[in-house]
């Protein structure tokens, strides 16, 4: 069987590393060929370079670029795929007339969000209407995110997130770590998400001032793309800037999340958050905005807290009742990480994926 994956971009989030993780496991089965195709040069896992597989690459020379229908076209011809399989909702645009063209079956990856509101703004849900009707499958990363989009039922499947649990082996000492971010409180607290329109880092940074006024023995950490930028740090009152460590995008994000005692995630939209498997995996308390694919991931009152979208002092609440009780923490923290054990394993991922495709290919 022959996979043709297509994306728009290998940045550092999500979906990239969740498709970064499904190739590596491919890689390992004999009966399954496939070649990446990729719109933007900007690689942020490096790693990709290390599968030995041909990676297309298909750049637009501007925002309505009409050749990259006759360039998907001509790396389809080409290889011959049994199936084409897009991560987005731009890709989606792009391949869904090719693949009704050429009778290749498309598998339809864009749902990694679950939006609640104002949908006809929504640029993903409506590039959605046009593209589900040519989609063979749809799969969406959340159960929310499936509903959310109005997913024809006999298209949607719902396929969780993987962790890797090799990626936290032999992590740096966690002194080391904090000497290089010189921090000295007795707490940390973090937050891993880009600095986007989609992550909610007012709340994050309103609720961690909240709790600076009552405990001083605190570092808060917001790391990924973004959130040293100038916009970001102007969030935070001066007087508390030197109590955060604005990271920006980082390569060690385990080594960063190990050194925390909570974890946040304050989200708009969500489907299931890589973030919050990295949280769990390394046995931290999560604090999380509910809604969207987050309660399929946190269980409320026993891996972490989920808190109302928008609410800084709820959030305080959260993480100050966690940074009071060290047993508490420890218990979430295991759980958690059970949980991601045995609902969010990367095998378990993978072998979703295959079936899937298996089935698809043989209907």
């Amino acid at each position: 069987m022959k996979v043709l994956f297509f994306i728009d971009a290998f940045h550092a989030g999500g979906k990239e590393r969740r498709l970064l993780e499904l190739m590596k496991g491919l890689k390992k089965s004999s009966d399954i060929q496939f070649e990446l195709v990729i719109m933007s040069r900007e690689v942020h896992y490096k790693e990709v370079y290390e599968l030995g597989i041909n990676i297309h690459f298909v750049v637009r020379k501007a925002k309505k670029d009409l050749s990259v229908f006759s360039q998907f076209y001509r790396i389809c011809k080409n290889f011959k795929p049994d199936i084409a399989h897009c991560w987005d909702s731009m890709t989606a645009v792009y391949l869904a007339p090719v693949c009704k063209m050429t009778g290749i079956k498309l598998v339809n990856g864009m749902v990694v969000d679950a939006p609640e509101k104002n949908k006809l703004l929504n640029r993903n849900w409506l590039r959605a209407r046009v593209v589900f009707p040519f989609s063979n499958m749809i799969i969406g990363n959340s159960k929310a995110g499936l509903k959310a989009y109005n997913t024809p039922k006999q298209k949607g499947v719902c396929i969780y997130n993987g962790f890797d649990f090799r990626r936290v082996y032999q992590l740096p000492d966690q002194d080391h770590i904090r000497r290089q971010y010189n921090i000295t409180s007795k707490y940390i607290v973090g937050m891993v998400a880009s600095f986007s329109e989609f992550k909610d880092y007012k709340t994050y940074y309103s609720a961690a001032q909240i709790i600076l006024q009552k405990n001083k023995d605190v570092t808060f950490l917001a790391v990924g793309r973004g959130t040293d930028s100038e916009e970001s740090v102007n969030m935070v009152a001066k007087n508390h800037q030197h109590r955060f460590r604005f990271v920006g995008k980082s390569s060690a994000v385990e080594s960063l999340v190990s050194i925390m005692d909570v974890c946040v995630l304050a989200t708009f939209t969500e489907g299931i958050s890589n973030s919050i498997l990295e949280y769990m995996a390394l046995e931290k308390p999560v604090v999380a905005t509910e809604g969207g694919g987050t309660a399929e991931i946190v269980l409320d009152k026993t891996t972490g807290f989920l808190v109302k979208p928008e609410d800084p002092t709820g959030m305080a609440e959260k993480v100050e009742v966690l940074l009071q009780d060290d047993n508490l923490r420890h218990t979430m923290g295991v759980a958690g990480k059970e949980r991601i054990k045995h609902f969010f394993s990367i095998d378990r991922m993978i072998d979703n994926y295959v079936d899937n495709y298996k089935r698809l290919a043989h209907a």
